[in-house]
């Protein structure tokens, strides 16, 4: 396990699971409440381990998991939640060693999950037209990995993948913008025979839109469409039913696989 680091962004968490962000450096001190503890009593520590502020508060110091890290980073548009980045990946079948293309980039919330899945042989190809949206999602990329994927796992093109795709052959295709059914027919050129198409969209009509230009492309099949409910429980000792609240709906996945098709028989055949 390697142990904490200068340049480490961990977390402080309370026993009533209060979470307190803290980027590690040497030299530095960390204050709460009119305690304080120096990084370098920190550094070199393992994850999970418990530590005590100069009047005995007591944190137990733990790398941000990625749901933690993606819901407390700073944003530059609306992120994907961890109910739905969790699926992403599963469902577009994203490997290692995959060549995906992704739109658009917003913050990095499911570029890192990409990221993660395409393993270190696998490439991302991140199409976004906002500069201040993709300067923003690079930093919080390169906070989240040691080293940083940029140039090497990562591509940002500063391009709008409605006029269309540079790369050939590739095997996903992950969109999060609000008018997937622009890139169909780029989809239908650039996705090699057996990938997969998936974008993420929060109204029917978006939906409907989409779909029907995966059914009129005609070279989809398995087109699907679902949205997931995540309902928390509260378990203490014999009382045990549903949270009070629980996260519903946030927007629609919707995949198709691209196919090959032979030619139909003709009468005289």
């Amino acid at each position: 396990m390697t142990p904490f680091a200068p340049g480490d962004r961990i977390h402080l968490v309370n026993k009533k699971g209060r979470i307190y962000r803290l980027h590690l450096q040497a030299g530095g001190s960390y204050q709460f409440s009119g305690e304080t503890i120096a990084h370098d009593e920190i550094i070199g520590l393992e994850d999970g381990t418990e530590i005590a502020l100069s009047r005995g508060t007591r944190f137990f110091a733990l790398r941000p998991t990625l749901s933690e890290y993606t819901l407390h980073m700073k944003r530059g548009a609306q992120i994907l939640y961890p109910k739905d980045l969790a699926l992403i990946p599963l469902w577009a079948d994203v490997y290692p060693g995959a060549r995906v293309i992704e739109a658009g980039i917003g913050s990095g919330a499911l570029t890192i999950p990409l990221l993660n899945a395409l393993g270190e042989k696998g490439h991302l190809s991140s199409y976004e037209i906002r500069e201040d949206f993709a300067g923003r999602a690079i930093k919080n990329i390169e906070a989240y990995f040691n080293p940083s994927p940029l140039n090497d796992r990562l591509l940002v093109r500063n391009q709008n993948i409605y006029e269309g795709i540079v790369e050939d052959e590739v095997d996903r295709i992950v969109l999060d913008l609000p008018e997937p059914h622009w890139v169909v027919p780029h989809a239908v050129d650039k996705l090699r025979s057996g990938g997969i198409f998936l974008c993420f969209l929060p109204t029917v009509p978006q939906i409907e839109k989409v779909v029907l230009a995966l059914q009129e492309a005609g070279v989809f099949e398995s087109i699907e469409t679902f949205e997931t409910l995540l309902r928390p429980w509260n378990i203490d000792g014999r009382s045990v039913r549903p949270s009070l609240r629980m996260v519903a709906h946030s927007g629609f996945i919707t995949t198709a696989r691209k196919v090959k098709r032979i030619p139909k028989l003709t009468e005289t055949e």
